[in-house]
């Protein structure tokens, strides 16, 4: 009996010992929220504070949530790659990944106020009618979005003036730049493209290495253009139509490859078709479809990347993108001139070579190369940028500064 009595009293003591135990782990969990292991997730309040399984950015691993409504539809460019939530941001590896994306305005109870930023696609605003929000709060930006040229997509509306705080395109002065390349020095700093740019100027630039100026002998054909929009706003069909017709009379060619030529080159095959200009063409052409302020696409780094001097047409200032004496502008010469001008460096290899000696001080590189410039990236980037979010930033004349003083018509306002 006495040892029944010792064995229900040691199992009592056990059960007792057990439950202080537990009771001091779940006082260490509620103490220690701070610093949960990094797979964990939890939302303090509903926009507040979150732990999120990526985020580097705060020491405390705390990091305030940014919300993000897409008022347009969120299934057009620039927002059907942006991602729903977190997710975009997390995948891109970003330097911040605390924004929130989402096209669901009932998602503060239909409160469209708290949230930090209310997101435009611009070709939207440009052709249809858009029912706007009626209400907005002292926090918000309004964003304007497009990777689009204004030339293409204006927008007219006067009721835009004086409504966006930010702007997310390919111009210059945005806010978040959605540039399609950026420039590195020698030392890989990011040095454009600007409004402003300090080049080198070309006979201060080291000389090109005789091994390269080898790798250029191989070219023998003049000029190539990848093109699948075959009937453009600039009309740049027209200006290769000349310029084609006057270089049949040195027996040379623009070769056109894709859906609006004759030649055939895969975009499966991207890496084949730039070696093919690396080897065989002294020029690209660079044309754009539209003339608009600062667009200048990706056709200028098949160019620049593969060996070939850029022939460019665009409304942009190339000073911007490119130091003198590297390119060859068609909006200033005539397919005449143009030809002459092609058929002399084609004739003079040091003079041609002469075009190539930037490279010893800039590289092009396409934005999303690295998450420093990924326009995603650089989104949930800038609303990270306390002075960028405390600055008041209002685009009174938001008409003129997108499609230029000149670009609507009267009949078009309203």
């Amino acid at each position: 009996m006495r040892a029944l009595c010792t064995k229900k009293t040691a199992f009592f003591i056990i059960i007792i010992l057990v439950i202080v135990m537990l009771h001091n782990a779940m006082k260490t969990v509620k103490s220690s929220v701070g610093i949960l292991p990094n797979s964990v997730k939890f939302v303090i309040s509903d926009r507040t504070l979150v732990k999120s399984e990526l985020d580097q950015n705060v020491s405390d691993n705390r990091v305030n949530l940014k919300y993000i409504l897409q008022w347009t539809s969120p299934h057009n460019v620039p927002f059907v790659y942006m991602g729903k939530g977190q997710e975009g941001f997390i995948e891109r590896k970003c330097p911040y990944t605390n924004c929130i994306v989402t096209a669901d305005r009932s998602y503060f109870g239909g409160d469209y106020t708290k949230f930090d930023v209310i997101a435009f696609a611009g070709p939207e605003l440009s052709y249809t009618y858009q029912q706007l929000p009626v209400k907005r709060s002292s926090h918000q930006k309004y964003v304007f979005a497009s990777i689009e040229s204004s030339d293409n997509y204006p927008v007219c509306s006067t009721q835009y003036n004086g409504f966006f705080n930010w702007t997310w395109t390919f111009k210059l002065d945005s806010e978040v730049r959605w540039g399609y390349f950026t420039i590195r020095d020698k030392n890989n700093a990011i040095v454009g493209p600007n409004k402003e740019m300090q080049w080198m100027k070309l006979e201060d630039m080291d000389p090109v290495s005789e091994d390269f100026k080898q790798e250029l002998k191989t070219k023998t054909k003049a000029a190539a253009w990848f093109v699948s929009n075959c009937y453009t706003k600039s009309k740049r069909e027209n200006v290769a139509s000349k310029l084609n017709h006057e270089l049949r009379k040195y027996n040379l060619s623009v070769d056109v490859f894709g859906k609006c030529g004759p030649l055939k080159c895969s975009r499966d095959n991207e890496d084949d078709c730039d070696k093919l200009i690396k080897s065989d063409y002294y020029f690209y052409l660079s044309f754009e479809n539209s003339f608009s302020e600062d667009y200048v696409t990706e056709k200028l780094l098949r160019a620049l990347n593969n060996n070939a001097v850029p022939i460019v047409y665009g409304g942009a200032d190339y000073n911007r993108f490119m130091p003198d004496g590297i390119y060859l502008d068609a909006r200033l010469l005539d397919a005449k001139s143009l030809t002459e001008k092609m058929y002399e460096l084609m004739n003079d290899p040091e003079k041609y070579a002469e075009y190539f000696k930037w490279r010893n001080h800039y590289t092009y590189h396409r934005q999303s190369e690295s998450v420093e410039t990924e326009p995603y990236c650089l989104f949930c980037t800038t609303l990270n940028t306390e002075e960028m979010v405390k600055k008041t930033t209002v685009y009174e004349e938001f008409r003129n500064w997108w499609n230029g003083p000149k670009k609507c018509q009267i009949s078009m306002f309203f």
